[in-house]
């Protein structure tokens, strides 16, 4: 067997889980970084007694550490993964874990009512905080932002969601992992086939399942679908951030093409139902891949066309430059997935660790002076869009049959882990079955991972460019009410 087909044989193969003592906890997570494991998310449980997991990645291969934690307390690895923080304070909330040296544990799906609770503080004479929602002016879900000042500039923003708890994770508890894909889906309809894949392939994982070559193409296929209108729209939306009408309509159009598209080729403007457990009925003709790709020729030259006008709009390209940076360092620091991240420098993408899906030779792309500012995020969308074209041209060229599973030769696992990219971010999800029913499953979507690095990218910006910062990333907040 050659050597890139052993590594693609391991990368379908289960996580690996290892069980590991309390007191050693942050050791075995401080030993996995040092060998290159990058940190996924951390989540708890409950049983006979409280439980912790870390789930690793390095490659196309993914690592859960689990420790159970009889005496409620365990060290913290926040200051190993800054980005467990959110995870780290959710499984307080949820399970009364208290994680030693994540100073001060502040709350994160309780909303105490003193806000010097679950904000940073800050002295002196001039600051002053201006609070915006959770209720908003538009349709968008509930979500407070609390923004501490001196004039207009920008000293910190603590950020307050979750604010509907759903109990969508809780609800698949005990059934069949088939009916898991409807509450994985409905976490976010924006991301709903990258959800319902990433669970998917958790699924399959853990059952020892490989998907075949029909079924590969059919959920990459959806997946750039979804990418394609969720960019076309997030486009539309940086232009509205500054005003700039001409492009936010146009691109809205675009979106609403892209979407009556979806609902040609599928049945769903979103794509739900289209993802299926261990096999897909998704069939698409000649006749309606030949008409689809000719829609999507067209589309990408009024992309093309219309790129080329925000490009050379003075008055849209001289709001973007510099707003709302973040680092290369800092993305890096604060875990940082998707287009935030490749606009930041972070040549990082699920797509090109997907053994289960249709990326060969995959690579990611990112703007030749990757700033991390709002241009930057743009940029890298409208780079993006290209390949997706590119992408969805090759894979509707023929007629699409249903598609099934192959069973590996190992033994399944209790516990199985999906990682997809979605037009926000990796996103991974974390199963855990007993004989083919739920006991547990966590979602840890891009836009869950990318919220703090929206509050970073606010600091020493002015309040009034902040809607323009936050539509750059656009991340969705329906997410962290799961």
């Amino acid at each position: 067997m050659s050597r890139d087909r052993q590594e693609i044989v391991r990368a379908l193969s289960p996580a690996r889980t290892l069980a590991i003592a309390p007191q050693r906890w942050r050791a075995e997570c401080e030993r996995h970084a040092r060998d290159g494991w990058r940190f996924c998310g951390l989540f708890a449980g409950a049983a006979r007694q409280p439980r912790v997991s870390c789930i690793l990645a390095r490659g196309g291969r993914e690592l859960v550490l689990r420790a159970e934690v009889p005496s409620g307390s365990i060290e913290t690895i926040v200051d190993l993964f800054e980005a467990a923080g959110f995870d780290e304070r959710e499984a307080h909330d949820a399970y009364g874990i208290h994680f030693d040296g994540h100073e001060p544990l502040r709350p994160l799906l309780e909303h105490p009512s003193d806000p010097a609770a679950w904000t940073v503080p800050v002295q002196g004479h001039d600051p002053h905080q201006v609070a915006v929602g959770p209720i908003h002016a538009g349709v968008i879900e509930s979500g407070h932002f609390r923004f501490t000042v001196v004039g207009e500039r920008i000293l910190n923003l603590d950020l307050r969601l979750f604010y509907k708890h759903r109990g969508l994770q809780a609800a698949a508890q005990g059934r069949p992992l088939a009916e898991g894909l409807s509450y994985a889906q409905r976490a976010c309809a924006a991301c709903a086939v990258t959800n319902t894949v990433t669970y998917a392939q958790a699924c399959e994982s853990a059952l020892a399942l490989a998907p075949d070559a029909h079924l590969r193409r059919a959920r990459t296929l959806l997946l750039e679908l979804e990418r394609l209108y969720n960019h076309l729209g997030d486009i539309s939306a940086i232009c509205a951030g500054v005003g700039f009408a001409p492009g936010s309509m146009a691109f809205a159009a675009l979106k609403e093409r892209a979407q009556r598209l979806n609902r040609r080729l599928t049945g769903h403007r979103f794509l739900f139902g289209t993802v299926g457990l261990a096999c897909s009925e998704l069939r698409i003709g000649h006749v309606d891949a030949r008409a689809a790709r000719h829609e999507l020729r067209s589309l990408g030259d009024e992309v093309r066309a219309l790129w080329r006008e925000l490009r050379f709009a003075a008055s849209l390209q001289d709001r973007l430059g510099g707003v709302g940076r973040l680092s290369r360092d800092d993305a890096l620091r604060l875990g940082a997935v998707g287009p935030s991240a490749r606009a930041s420098g972070i040549q990082r993408d699920a797509r090109r660790e997907s053994p289960r899906l249709t990326y060969a030779a995959f690579t990611p792309v990112s703007p030749a002076k990757p700033g991390g500012d709002v241009a930057a995020r743009l940029d890298v969308r409208g780079l993006e869009l290209e390949q997706t074209l590119a992408l969805l041209d090759e894979l509707l060229d023929g007629n699409l049959t249903s598609g099934g599973v192959k069973r590996l030769s190992g033994p399944q696992s209790e516990i199985g882990v999906g990682r997809v990219e979605s037009p926000r971010g990796e996103t991974v999800c974390a199963v855990q079955h007993c004989k083919g029913t739920v006991v547990r499953f966590h979602l840890r979507t891009g836009s869950y991972t990318n919220w703090p690095a929206v509050a970073h990218a606010a600091r020493e910006n002015l309040l009034p460019d902040f809607p323009l910062i936050n539509k750059s990333f656009e991340l969705c907040y329906a997410c962290a009410d799961r």
